[in-house]
């Protein structure tokens, strides 16, 4: 079982029922586990501006984080202490979605003059105030534009640890 698979049904057993209306997906790196689970979408009547219908979905989803704020928090620190990570949570509802709380891990990196003029010129630009910005924008383009690509990394990785663990003891 792999550490998403078995992240995946620990959330499924431990949240509540009638939080999302499907499983929650769940997403994990090596400092947060991600909790992102679907809202339904409230009725509106059917000549609802596409705005006035954002306002609605945005609404569906403050709700369930108000709603859901102590029992997130229980739920959090146990799996802080089981996995080793901290939680983050977002809710889905229609096209919309959000992230209520995610960490910022600062990132080293090294970077030589021509990479260095590229996130400042995105400064210079006003597209982003900061280096750290900057090259946050720069990965955020990266897995927009290659998301195909991206997710066969992904799938190969998890092939790889399926190898793993189907592998001999030592």
């Amino acid at each position: 079982m792999t550490k998403n698979e078995q992240l995946t049904a620990w959330f499924a057993g431990r949240l509540p029922d009638g939080w999302f209306v499907g499983p929650a997906d769940v997403t994990v790196d090596r400092d947060e586990i991600l909790v992102v689970g679907q809202l339904a979408v409230p009725e509106v009547p059917a000549d609802l501006s596409a705005e006035a219908l954002q306002v609605a979905l945005a609404g569906r989803i403050t709700s369930h984080r108000e709603q859901t704020r102590d029992a997130r928090i229980g739920v959090a620190q146990e799996a802080e202490v089981t996995f080793g990570r901290k939680v983050a949570w977002g809710a889905r509802c229609g096209e919309r979605t959000e992230i209520f709380t995610s960490l910022g891990v600062p990132v080293m990196t090294r970077l030589r003059l021509p990479e260095r003029q590229v996130l400042d010129t995105l400064i210079d630009a006003g597209v982003a105030r900061s280096r750290s910005e900057a090259l946050a924008w720069c990965v955020r383009l990266v897995g927009k534009n290659q998301s195909e690509w991206i997710a066969q990394l992904r799938a190969a990785m998890t092939d790889l640890e399926h190898a793993r663990d189907a592998g001999p003891e030592v």
